[in-house]
């Protein structure tokens, strides 16, 4: 009685067809790099058109750990997600919009004025390792869009915890730390350096997985400045 094998027997084209389909998926897949190509993972638009020619995918990645890293806080780098936080606030199964320790009470008319919805917006007030740990909690709940995070101390392997708990939460999780963090390991997908300049700021991808590391020049429009005034 002869013995067939697995797949033997089966028609050359299926199997062949079969393993392209198998291999295809992989290739795709969000968490694959490979050198000189970034495999398309799910991204949100920036808001800013210019920006998102330049970021990986065309805008900002729907889960896992960005860094933003200004020059000093306060200089407008949480004016790169503010249009991302309104369109995400305003969908119908919109989840929660987390701030971990963010260095001043966040103005609520500025925020409103900007398009966010602030049913939607959960403060936590939590420093140091307890702040890390309420990053940590919240990124992988599953219960939120994005989570906004400010630490001038972090350490790698920190960082990765936070990477793989936003992965795991579909997240986006925005860490904002100081420029000298640059100098530091990072398992963050994305590296964003930001700079102030009259009207704007200079924005430089400093890590990505693709996209454009040359500085881009942003010009904040009346809208975004109208809610600065007001603030």
């Amino acid at each position: 009685m002869p013995i067939n094998l697995p797949g033997e027997g089966a028609p050359p084209t299926r199997l062949r067809d079969g393993r392209e389909r198998r291999l295809e998926g992989l290739l795709t897949h969000p968490l694959l790099w490979r050198a000189g190509h970034a495999a398309r993972a799910p991204v949100w638009p920036s808001g800013f058109a210019r920006l998102d020619e330049r970021l990986p995918g065309g805008g900002w990645p729907r889960s896992g750990l960005i860094e933003v890293l200004p020059s000093r806080f306060g200089v407008g780098e949480l004016k790169l997600l503010l249009p991302l936080l309104a369109a995400l606030s305003a969908r119908p199964a919109a989840r929660w919009c987390a701030w971990v320790a963010p260095p001043l009470v966040p103005f609520t008319p500025a925020l409103a004025a900007a398009g966010i919805d602030l049913a939607r917006v959960l403060i936590v007030h939590a420093q140091g390792r307890h702040g890390l740990w309420a990053v940590e909690q919240a990124l992988g709940s599953g219960d939120c869009d994005s989570v906004l995070a400010w630490t001038r101390h972090a350490v790698p392997r920190q960082i990765r915890r936070l990477h793989l708990a936003a992965q795991r939460g579909g997240t986006l999780g925005v860490l904002f730390r100081p420029a000298a963090a640059a100098r530091e390991a990072s398992a963050a997908m994305l590296r964003v350096a930001v700079e102030p300049i009259e009207f704007g700021v200079r924005v430089t991808l400093i890590k990505s997985r693709g996209g454009v590391r040359a500085p881009l020049d942003l010009m904040w429009d009346a809208a975004l400045l109208k809610a600065e005034e007001r603030s």
